[in-house]
């Protein structure tokens, strides 16, 4: 049976290996080399910054054909004025998808499409996200109770969570501007100093201020083209 491996594997040396259908998520490659190596029938969803491939530097050829660029750019700020331009482009870019969902029959929004969660679902997975990773451990606040967590933490003993619940788009769609305007507050004050500071979030031990902003605005990147694939199924079937 293949092996998982998680948590920090930087410097890592895998010599002679067989990686043939392996999977690679939410990975950070930076500084990795690879050489003598097969790369056929390979998929790679990933922020391009300086990649090389036998010499030939595909950076800017990748970029300017990747309809999600400069966006997935923009989602590790430095600073503030950074992660506020970011969240402004996030919004933006979910307006567009909001709108899209919101010109379809409210069932269709309820709806999975190839076993992945409905337009709601996702809806109710970015209001957890946000509560795990901004509400909870920087506000201090609790989470609110349409949330939904991913299937590998659904079993973890979140607070206030209720399953049964079965909010309308409406419900959903106000509880998530709610978040995003918390949000949206909160990095009109954020400092570089505050940044630095270590939170204690659930499930996830302590991390920087700076990484649970990161993990808000991935959360956001992701799910918008996951909906967006999705939104574009459901339109071709109404």
């Amino acid at each position: 049976m293949p092996e998982e491996f998680e948590g920090d594997l930087a410097g890592a040396v895998f010599w002679g290996a067989d990686l043939r259908g392996a999977r690679f998520r939410d990975v950070n490659l930076t500084d990795v080399r690879i050489s003598h190596a097969w790369l056929v029938n390979v998929d790679i969803d990933a922020l391009v910054e300086k990649v090389v491939i036998n010499g030939v530097d595909v950076t800017d050829y990748v970029n300017e054909r990747d309809q999600w660029y400069p966006l997935r750019a923009m989602l590790r700020p430095s600073h503030p004025e950074g992660m506020r331009a970011a969240w402004a482009a996030l919004e933006d870019e979910w307006a567009n998808t909001i709108a899209r969902a919101l010109a379809l029959p409210e069932a269709r929004l309820h709806e999975s499409v190839g076993d992945e969660w409905s337009f709601v679902q996702t809806l109710r997975h970015l209001v957890f996200a946000m509560d795990k990773w901004f509400t909870a451990p920087i506000l201090g606040e609790g989470f609110h109770p349409i949330g939904m967590p991913n299937s590998g933490s659904v079993d973890f003993p979140w607070p206030d969570l209720d399953y049964d619940l079965r909010p309308s788009v409406a419900e959903a769609l106000a509880v998530r501007a709610d978040r995003a305007t918390r949000f949206r507050d909160y990095l009109a004050t954020v400092a570089v100093d505050d940044l630095s500071r270590a939170v204690d979030v659930l499930e996830n031990g302590t991390n920087p201020i700076q990484e649970c902003l990161y993990t808000v605005f991935e959360e956001e990147f992701w799910h918008d083209r996951y909906a967006q694939r999705d939104l574009a199924l459901l339109e071709a079937a109404t």
